[in-house]
């Protein structure tokens, strides 16, 4: 599909994968940040949920925002944010410093990830947003692959420190993108002012629908089970597998190929089989690849080669599902498309937060416990799949 749309969704994936990037590349240094700074894993981990919860409650701002300025703007705004952060993280003295960095660096991020698919909104729907999504995955996804072998690479000629800097180079670089490349895909009378009263009216009104809701929260908990594996997985591998770093970032980006190989295939899929059917295979798979390689972890049979076997189907299946369920949930709300990516990316990151928030309580950074916990996701995110689908086709 060599036509502007795709064109437009290479562009957006480059700019949204900055998100991931931040998260990805720094995952090989926690067990170092958490040394140099003097804290516990748990207190390097919490790195991460302070970005993902800011990161999820953030892009409630860049909804309206963008329904009001425009694409362009908020983009500008938050990737403006990211930079700052990204040199304050660089400098962190303490712990306690780097996670306010790591939260401000969040807060410019969220616009990367509810601009992008309200771009789509406006220029597609259906079958078309869904192949403009899986698009958009090509990019996304590479990111995880490249993401901890760059930061691997940045620690053996520097440290951590130095990731932050090569992010801060990152947005400048996406920044020259919008300003100069990307072209504003909402005109001026189709804006809405912020009003709290119509937010208020929209926000009701997607909270009130179970099926945005149910495939929202299929999302929500298929991206808690990658989050549960960022902030174990690095431990797991390194310390239970005896991997390194850079051995812990080959062993990540298998689970990324599953994932971004599946993901291309969801348009196509959706446009021959509907969207409802692959949604349904997809999150049941999901599920029952998360389940077995529990249970298979608690008879005592998780070595490394079986937990990444393991995780790369299950990943693959979240490559189906996650553009599918997004163009699905946001299909029929096109009027208030920038509200809708805020609500649905928010409850999707905060899930994901707070899955990992609880879990820290008693995830032991063990294969098992970490295997638990993610087939713990695919079962919720089975019933919200079943949830959804019901009520869609009482629906019609």
């Amino acid at each position: 599909m060599r036509d502007p749309r795709f064109r437009m969704a290479l562009l957006l994936g480059l700019l949204a994968a900055v998100g991931p990037f931040a998260i990805d590349m720094y995952l090989p240094a926690l067990p170092q940040v958490a040394t140099d700074l003097g804290t516990t894993e748990a207190g390097a981990a919490l790195t991460l949920t302070a970005y993902f919860l800011v990161f999820g409650i953030a892009q409630m701002i860049y909804g309206p925002m963008s329904d009001a300025l425009g694409r362009k703007r908020p983009l500008v705004i938050g990737v403006s944010i990211f930079l700052v952060a990204s040199v304050l993280a660089a400098m962190a003295p303490n712990i306690g410093t780097l996670i306010g960095a790591r939260a401000l660096q969040a807060l410019g991020a969220a616009t990367l990830m509810t601009v992008p698919r309200a771009v789509i909104r406006d220029m597609a729907s259906g079958a078309d947003a869904a192949r403009m999504m899986s698009a958009i995955m090509i990019v996304i996804s590479v990111s995880p692959m490249l993401a901890p072998l760059t930061g691997s690479m940045v620690m053996t000629f520097g440290g951590w420190r130095e990731i932050f800097g090569v992010l801060a180079g990152a947005s400048v670089l996406s920044l020259l993108l919008i300003l100069f490349v990307l072209p504003e895909s909402l005109p001026a009378e189709r804006r809405q002012p912020v009003r709290l009263r119509a937010i208020w009216a929209g926000a009701r009104r997607l909270l009130t629908d179970r099926t945005f809701l149910g495939l929202t929260m299929i999302g929500g908990f298929g991206m808690a089970s990658f989050f549960v594996f960022l902030a174990s997985g690095s431990f797991v591998y390194t310390r239970e597998f005896g991997l390194s770093p850079t051995g812990f970032s080959l062993a990540f980006a298998i689970n990324a190929v599953g994932f971004f190989g599946a993901s291309q295939l969801s348009g196509r899929l959706s446009g021959r089989f509907g969207l409802e059917r692959v949604i349904s295979g997809a999150v049941s798979g999901f599920a029952a690849a998360t389940v077995v390689l529990a249970l298979v972890g608690w008879a005592g049979f998780a070595s490394l080669p079986v937990v990444v076997g393991g995780l790369f189907i299950a990943n693959a299946c979240l490559g189906l599902a996650l553009p599918t369920t997004m163009a699905m949930a946001m299909d029929p709300h096109p009027d208030i498309a920038g509200l809708a990516a805020s609500i649905g990316g928010t409850i999707q990151m905060l899930t994901g937060g707070l899955m990992i928030a609880v879990t820290s309580l008693f995830l032991e950074n063990s294969a098992v416990s970490m295997l638990s916990v993610i087939a713990g996701c695919g079962i919720l995110a089975f019933l919200s799949a079943a949830a959804a689908l019901t009520t869609r086709q009482l629906a019609a």
